[in-house]
């Protein structure tokens, strides 16, 4: 059997920086000299494909889900949405917004496209959304 030593859903990971409260923020899996850890994403072309279920301290284990189409996903959202609109990382720079998702922007720029929104939302609501892994975006 080839598939061995493989999960499904939820998992601990180590924090490669403080994600205390930062449930339901997107995280990408990194390392640290080869140890697996999550961080904020820290560019919006960032592969932040696993949601925070249980955020925890530097160097603690924190609980992540990855994000998969199969399953909705509640995630973090700046700024409003609404059903069908295409989710694409926050814009970084903001060091509030680092994990969250907003509406593809009318800006010009390169984003990827993350999930479909599957409900109105509003700021710093965690918003359903359908995982829809489309990719890069030039605007």
């Amino acid at each position: 059997m080839s598939q061995t030593n493989t999960r499904q859903g939820d998992f601990p990971v180590l924090a490669g920086e403080d994600l205390t409260g930062k449930e339901d923020y997107l995280v990408k899996l990194t390392h640290d000299t080869g140890v697996p850890e999550v961080k904020l994403p820290e560019a919006n072309a960032d592969y932040a494909l696993y949601v925070v279920t249980e955020g925890a301290a530097d160097a603690k284990n924190v609980s992540v889900r990855p994000v998969e189409a199969g399953r909705s996903v509640r995630i973090k959202l700046e700024g409003t949405c609404n059903p069908g609109d295409l989710l694409v990382l926050a814009d970084v720079a903001t060091a509030a917004d680092k994990g969250k998702v907003r509406v593809l922007p009318v800006v010009a720029g390169t984003y990827r496209g993350l999930a479909i929104a599957e409900e109105a939302g509003v700021d710093g609501q965690t918003v359903l959304c359908r995982p829809a892994m489309i990719g890069n975006i030039t605007v």
